[in-house]
């Protein structure tokens, strides 16, 4: 497809996160695509999570989660962690990758980096709930290449 084609949003190729959250005894894992950083001082992020979630409701309640900034290998993910619900399946017992804990929260300890995050605001925004939420800490895990959007194309993990 040539890019004069492509809506604007899709012409830039993208990272693929995963937020991490937990609440209560339960954890859970799901794909994110809209993260990003809007300010420097204080260091703030906008993540938009998909309405009607497992993750957004451990979000509500927690007020805090991890975003993960994954990596190539990590592709195999997408489906679990964005086809399948976490009220129903337990996505942290399908994981193959190693596990770490972070203030009681679980991420993939090979992802590239993780970002601890405190929810400051909920916004409705569409078919999403916008994050504005404060870093209160991150950690660099690994060296590699980012999973993109365009990686995932051309996996045919999802459409061009």
């Amino acid at each position: 497809m040539t890019e004069l084609r492509k809506k604007p949003w899709n012409r830039v190729d993208q990272p693929v996160y995963s937020i991490a959250s937990a609440w209560n005894g339960k954890a859970n894992m799901n794909i994110c695509t809209y993260a990003v950083p809007v300010s420097m001082k204080p260091k703030l992020y906008v993540v938009a999570i998909y309405r009607n979630t497992c993750t957004l409701d451990l979000v509500t309640q927690s007020r805090e989660f991890v975003l993960q900034l994954l990596c190539e290998k990590h592709y195999r993910l997408v489906k679990l962690f964005g086809k399948t619900s976490g009220r129903n399946t337990d996505k942290l017992s399908k994981i193959k990758f190693p596990l770490g804990s972070y203030q009681s929260i679980p991420y993939l300890t090979d992802a590239l980096a993780i970002v601890h995050l405190s929810v400051l605001d909920f916004i409705e925004t569409g078919d999403h709930i916008s994050t504005i939420c404060r870093v209160n800490a991150y950690r660099n895990l690994s060296i590699g290449k980012p999973l993109t959007i365009r990686y995932l194309q051309q996996k045919k993990i999802i459409r061009a």
